[in-house]
């Protein structure tokens, strides 16, 4: 039954942001850890605070934070340091395009709109840098996503509830044939009939082997941090409990990427690793690379072979301008879209060039992978929830939307291993969040309404703001 409608139309719980504030927190990595052809050794957070009112004229608070990992969502010659200026200064401005918008309707209803009423065309009118390029798509969803994030961390608030709770519809006035541009086959549903009835409480954690970890004795270099963090593969295995495994390839040597294969599953065999994945990191251009490393493996190394869960999208970003038939490798693995799942409508055009699965990630907002989530279960694809190595408070909806999806396995988290003391002040309220060990991270802590942070919002000193809009009190307080 749905909440009762307001008599200016609409649910009685239908919000609208009033105000928004946004903080940034850099952050330095231990290692560094290397996308494609760049390496990120520091990351600025971009936390957000909005306030939110509904129809009533109550309001709450809510905060959102996601990394602006600039190698990843924006990767070009153009200096480091040009780019995630352009990314602060675009993440500031929506802002107060957030609080502009003005619109009513539940955080799932507001989030989808805003990126097709405001973003697409804020992101095309953001100054362009000197070499004439403009905010990529997935750039400026990653831009998006901490307002996005915080709204449904609000929303919660106000209603006294888990967020993920109120994505049914008793909350939406809109169904998902609405949200997906007509498609009946999602008449009458909400996001919440492609949910687990009840979250999972514990998720098996994957662990990421960068292109530039050290395996062995052998590959250490003496630049190694002595922080008492492991370095080593097996020690990270052995304290974490891990059971599953990420590795990063280079997609532009089939050796290497065979070898680093290879390796690392007789390293996960002898210490009761049995889920690997492997990530070719979008450079591949060319179905018969992967086809290659996988008949080498299974025919050289048949236990890692076996223990493959997935590939990770190895072809490059643009599905549009790479309309790569994929087929070859999909019916070999599960192939699994990341980079390219900007929303559903990439999800769709995947799935037709022979993609079988998506990879969700917060950044690219929480109301883009609600809707993603939901198209490809409907369609029978795999789904996995995948890390932007999340700190601090960004790692708290980052594993809640895993443990309500039903992933291939767990949940990818890797801030632990890049960053693990940045998030010491989250950690202390929620410990097994910030720490794999006997290879989960657990939940129970997260309780209470909106994400359930319990408090993680205010633990910390944050910088001043860089941004103001509405309505809103200095700190969010």
């Amino acid at each position: 039954m749905h909440a009762a409608s307001s008599a200016t139309g609409g649910l009685a719980t239908d919000v609208r942001m009033i105000g928004a504030q946004l903080h940034l927190l850099p952050i330095e990595t231990r290692v560094p850890l290397k996308f494609g052809g760049e390496t990120l050794t520091s990351v600025t957070c971009a936390r957000a605070c909005v306030r939110v009112a509904d129809r009533a004229g109550r309001t709450a608070v809510g905060w959102g934070e996601t990394p602006l990992s600039v190698q990843w969502v924006w990767p070009s010659a153009t200096p480091y340091a040009e780019r995630l200026a352009a990314l602060e200064a675009f993440t500031s401005r929506l802002a107060g395009e957030w609080v502009g918008y003005g619109e009513w309707g539940h955080p799932v209803e507001l989030g989808v709109r805003f990126q097709r009423d405001v973003l697409e065309h804020a992101a095309e009118q953001a100054p362009r840098l000197d070499g004439g390029g403009r905010i990529p798509q997935l750039a400026a969803l990653v831009c998006c996503s901490p307002y996005d994030l915080a709204l449904y961390d609000a929303y919660g608030k106000l209603l006294g509830r888990p967020t993920m709770e109120c994505l049914g519809s008793d909350f939406l006035s809109a169904d998902l044939q609405e949200l997906l541009e007509g498609d009946a086959a999602f008449a009458g549903k909400r996001p919440a009939d492609y949910l687990r009835p009840k979250r999972e409480e514990t998720l098996p954690a994957w662990h990421l082997v960068g292109g530039l970890d050290p395996l062995d004795e052998s590959e250490l270099t003496g630049t190694e941090p002595d922080d008492g963090y492991p370095v080593l593969l097996r020690d990270w295995i052995r304290r974490d409990g891990l059971r599953c495994l990420k590795i990063k390839l280079r997609g532009d040597d089939a050796d290497w990427d065979y070898d680093r294969l290879a390796r690392i599953g007789a390293i996960a065999q002898a210490e009761g690793v049995d889920a690997l994945t492997a990530d070719f990191n979008c450079t591949v251009t060319d179905p018969g690379y992967v086809v290659e490393v996988l008949e080498k493996l299974e025919r050289d190394a048949p236990e890692t072979h076996g223990s493959l869960t997935y590939v990770e999208q190895p072809f490059p970003y643009d599905l549009e301008a790479n309309p790569i038939d994929v087929r070859e490798v999909s019916k070999r693995k599960p192939l699994l879209l990341d980079e390219s799942a900007h929303d559903w409508r990439f999800v769709r055009r995947g799935r037709e060039l022979g993609w079988t699965g998506v990879a969700l990630k917060t950044c690219k907002t929480l109301s883009g992978a609600l809707l993603s989530q939901a198209w490809a279960k409907q369609h029978g694809m795999a789904l996995m929830v995948q890390d932007l190595t999340n700190p601090m408070l960004a790692q708290a909806p980052h594993v809640l939307l895993a443990a309500w999806v039903e992933t291939l396995r767990g949940v990818e988290t890797n801030g632990m291993q890049f960053y693990p003391e940045a998030s010491a002040p989250e950690a202390a309220i929620h410990p097994g969040l910030y720490a794999r060990r006997d290879g989960v991270v657990r939940l129970e802590t997260l309780r209470g309404p909106g994400f359930g942070y319990a408090g993680a919002e205010s633990v910390r000193d944050l910088p001043p703001p860089v941004a103001s809009a509405g309505e809103i009190e200095e700190g969010g307080a």
